[in-house]
């Protein structure tokens, strides 16, 4: 069947209207309730220390999160499923908790980097890994049954079990023993999911932290802040005179950081210089990460190989792989001896641990990384096509690809949470790669009838 509820990361949408209301959160955890029991009956090892009835919740700040995470638990209950809420914690945290804890599954309520008004449900599996799409297919199927049935359901009143947070914050410290000491850290966490959890963590393993933009109120979460905001960090980075500055999304999955002259160090930087350390012989990117990133790998004999966007792709190449390292240029880094996803915490306690270690900083650990110019257009769009559909907006892509032959790469696809086409052009000339994308956009824009919503230069 065609997916219309899940994309490239769960159910996401405006809270309040379908497919965010009331009614189907309250079929999802239905659904999801009844995979539970099914799960359970066919698994292979019955002695599994999984508790049947058994599923945490989490959430961001956004004001319509404990609404949501009501009716979820309702449609579980219903289904003979208890919901143990773990409050606000951030997606890997979740995650932990579902292959860690005695639960069956995991849901986080959380629209990560994009405005309060929005939302979403992911759905996570035993394993702590996002549940793969023929059974998200699955799912679609039986919440539209339960949806046409109607569920008359009261939300489910929850309370908040500290224990949970506690028991993923020990893990993240357990994995840095030699804490973080003579750090001074600037530490932004997009008044979301990590507010409390980030400053307390690198304050305990000993560094000196200035925390900013960690006083949330249920709709300032990523408002001219966190990872989709540099600049107040980069600025109170040189005003505190810090060695490094991270912040965070709204669900703490990904991280980005700036080095002590102001430097933005992205995902990218950071496979960089992360794989350099770890001595990784491959390295998972995705499409979108910058050509500079392989031509710097390929210096120290790393291999890096390319997923389709999205950190679920990342995740399936590096375990058919069998590697370490993978992440996103967006800032969702996977260390897979550790986490089952990007974990924006535990990014920062490895990229801190380098630094230590090293006795350098981020602008001298990514020196050698040189960037390729990149821009990336995105165009809101009405509709979606296949680019097959599209001959106009093909030839202009094959246009540009043959003007740049081996220095350059273009991107075009559509978002999968946003109705965005994103059309990403690098090469080793500026003017070269701003005309290419704007001569894309500008057919994409013709043909489906968007505007320009953002650009972003490199």
């Amino acid at each position: 069947m065609a997916r219309s509820l899940f994309g490239t990361d769960g159910i996401r949408g405006v809270a309040g209207v379908a497919p965010l209301d009331h009614k189907t959160a309250r079929a999802v955890g239905a659904a999801l309730g009844q995979w539970v029991i099914e799960s359970k009956r066919n698994r292979a090892d019955p002695s599994a220390q999984v508790v049947i009835g058994q599923v945490v919740i989490g959430m961001d700040t956004r004001e319509s999160g404990p609404w949501l995470a009501a009716e979820v638990a309702s449609g579980l209950a219903w289904r003979g499923v208890k919901a143990e809420f773990a409050g606000v914690t951030t997606t890997p945290g979740v995650a932990y908790l579902a292959k860690n804890g005695p639960f069956a599954a995991g849901v986080m309520i959380s629209a990560s980097h994009n405005p309060y008004q929005d939302n979403g449900i992911k759905l996570l599996g035993h394993a702590g890994y996002k549940l793969p799409d023929d059974q998200e297919e699955r799912l679609e199927t039986e919440i539209f049954r339960l949806l046409e049935q109607g569920l008359d359901l009261a939300p489910s009143k929850l309370t908040v079990n500290a224990g949970l947070d506690r028991a993923y914050t020990d893990h993240l410290a357990a994995t840095l023993p030699g804490g973080l000491g003579g750090l001074r850290l600037v530490v932004d966490c997009a008044n979301g999911s990590a507010s409390k959890l980030a400053p307390e963590l690198f304050t305990r393993l000993g560094a000196e932290v200035h925390p900013i933009h960690c006083a949330p109120d249920g709709r300032n979460i990523n408002l001219n802040c966190g990872s989709l905001h540099l600049d107040v960090l980069q600025s109170a980075v040189l005003a505190q005179k810090a060695d490094a500055g991270v912040a965070f999304d709204g669900d703490a999955d990904r991280a980005l950081f700036v080095a002590r002259s102001g430097k933005i160090i992205d995902g990218d930087a950071v496979l960089f210089l992360m794989a350099r350390y770890l001595k990784a012989p491959l390295v998972v990117a995705t499409v979108m990460s910058n050509l500079g990133l392989e031509i710097a790998l390929r210096k120290h004999g790393i291999a890096m190989l390319r997923t389709p966007v999205g950190d679920k792709y990342v995740l399936e190449e590096m375990l058919r792989q069998n590697a370490a390292l993978g992440g996103e240029q967006s800032g969702h880094v996977i260390f897979h001896q550790y986490a089952t996803t990007g974990d924006g915490m535990l990014t920062a306690l490895r990229v801190f641990e380098v630094m230590r270690a090293s006795g350098s900083g981020l602008d001298e650990l990514t020196a050698e990384l040189q960037v390729y110019p990149q821009r990336l257009v995105n165009v809101r769009v009405r509709e979606r096509k296949s680019l097959a559909e599209m001959p106009a907006v093909i030839s202009e892509i094959r246009a540009a690809e043959k003007s740049f032959g081996d220095t350059g790469r273009v991107v075009v696809r559509f978002s999968g949470t946003e109705p965005l086409a994103r059309v990403m052009v690098e090469g080793p000339d500026l003017e070269r790669v701003e005309t290419a994308a704007q001569r894309i956009a500008d057919r994409i824009r013709s043909e489906l009838g968007g505007e320009e919503s953002a650009q972003t230069f490199r």
